[in-house]
């Protein structure tokens, strides 16, 4: 996919989300009687320009299309008429300005929640039953006597819907305490229980970050990945042994492999060895030498022999999907149900991210944001509208973090001049402004680290 298309869709999404969320506050300002001088649509040099109403409120669409600003009436930023002192920001009740500070990060969540209405509206609730693939041999899901076919029902006392029910709340609990009590269901059997415990901070940690949840948990959802080798690398250990694509592994050392997430596990646990694989090819059993290489990985040797899976189906099965229709009512409800929890878990994970109980690697940047949009963009509408979903979220939550240059910091100074009685000292309100830059210019340095290193595998 081209950079372009990346380009193209990342203004986009930014483009409409910051619009939504700057129209939240000119909305409210509007309608508080605040005196609105200015809404632009993008930053820079002027495009287009027009002025309206009795106001004389300009409306600018500029010629840099990542964000928007609105311009209120305000004594600090240069002398007012006094005819219209009372309805510069600074002379408004506190509440006004609190709701107007608020409004932006509102819409950001009232345009998710309508955006899911139209989708749950329109096409019900599609999920995929959880049910587990694989389970790698000696893996904390196997040491909890978790098996493939059994189906996940609730984790941690809370019913799951589906495979992303149960990743979410797998997260929430391993950057909580580590535990997660799981109910599950297995093939013509009834409900039982499996505990996943996880001690170790530094592991728990590690489960945290992007794509490790699962992997380190040690199992994956259906389809089941079969021990069939589906490339080999030319010139590697695994060539150099006669190995060829479609052959299935049996056993490895004489151990059998039930997965190919079992052969990886023993390859690895083995660097500069050498191993004998059993393996079937078109029916007939076979064994090969091979000479394991040794790779490094994030500071640590492990083994390789250059081989990849077979490919998955790309569909799930009938048997796997559900599907509920919902009516306008229900739609609605659900909706804000998951927004509401969607926010929470980011509230929760953002903390936990302060206490370093989650990776600093899940945060992400333009580049990375950029990618998602294109991809999502390339996958369909309902793709791209579920990023749009996530992102505006993302940017109302963030927007109410009590950081001084967001919105959330603007209300903690708007509180304590309520509760004072007076306006904040210019220090204090440029050391803020210094302390809210600085906190940002941190955020984003390590979300442009972690593209960079997503780029660089």
């Amino acid at each position: 996919m081209s950079l372009f298309w990346y380009a193209l869709w990342f203004v986009v999404a930014v483009g409409l989300l910051v619009t939504v969320h700057e129209f939240g506050h000119f909305f409210v300002a509007r309608r508080l009687g605040f005196r609105v001088l200015r809404f632009s649509v993008g930053f820079g040099r002027p495009l287009l320009k027009w002025t309206v109403g009795p106001d004389r409120i300009e409306y600018v669409l500029a010629a840099i299309p990542l964000g928007g600003y609105v311009k209120l009436l305000d004594e600090r930023e240069g002398p007012v008429e006094a005819a219209q002192l009372p309805r510069s920001f600074t002379r408004r009740p506190h509440w006004q300005r609190i709701a107007v500070l608020l409004a932006g990060p509102a819409f950001n969540i009232v345009f998710a929640i309508l955006v899911l209405w139209g989708m749950f509206w329109v096409n019900g609730v599609n999920e995929v039953r959880p049910v587990i693939g694989d389970v790698t041999t000696g893996s904390i899901a196997a040491q909890a006597g978790l098996r493939s076919g059994d189906e996940i029902r609730a984790v941690n006392g809370t019913p799951v819907n589906g495979m992303r029910d149960v990743v979410f709340g797998l997260l929430d609990a391993m950057s909580a305490r580590g535990e997660a009590d799981l109910s599950v269901v297995s093939a013509g059997g009834p409900p039982h229980a499996a505990r996943l415990v996880v001690a170790d901070p530094d592991t728990r940690r590690h489960l945290t970050e992007p794509a490790e949840l699962l992997l380190g948990l040690g199992f994956e959802f259906w389809p089941p990945m079969p021990p069939v080798i589906g490339k080999v690398e030319a010139g590697g250990p695994a060539a150099r042994a006669g190995l060829a694509a479609g052959d299935r592994v049996l056993a490895i050392d004489g151990t059998p492999v039930a997965n190919f997430h079992d052969v990886v596990a023993i390859v690895n646990a083995h660097p500069g060895e050498r191993i004998t694989l059993d393996y079937s090819r078109a029916g007939v059993s076979a064994a090969a030498s091979v000479a394991v290489a040794s790779d490094e990985l994030h500071g640590r040797r492990i083994g390789r022999i250059h081989i990849e899976p077979a490919p998955l189906p790309k569909t799930y099965p009938p048997a796997l999907r559900t599907h509920l229709p919902l009516s306008v009512g229900g739609a609605l409800t659900r909706a804000a149900d998951e927004a509401w929890n969607m926010t929470v878990l980011q509230g929760r994970l953002f903390w936990r991210m302060v206490l370093g109980r989650v990776s600093l690697k899940n945060l992400s940047g333009p580049l990375s944001i950029a990618e998602y949009a294109g991809d999502s963009a390339e996958a369909g509408v309902a793709p791209f509208l579920s990023f749009l979903v996530l992102i505006s979220l993302s940017l109302g939550f963030l927007n109410l973090l009590p950081i001084p240059i967001l919105d959330g910091g603007q209300v903690a100074f708007q509180l304590v001049e309520w509760l004072k009685g007076s306006p904040l000292s210019e220090r204090a309100q440029v050391f803020g402004q210094q302390v809210g830059i600085a906190l940002l210019i941190v955020l984003m340095g390590v979300a442009l680290y972690n593209d960079i290193a997503r780029q660089f595998g």
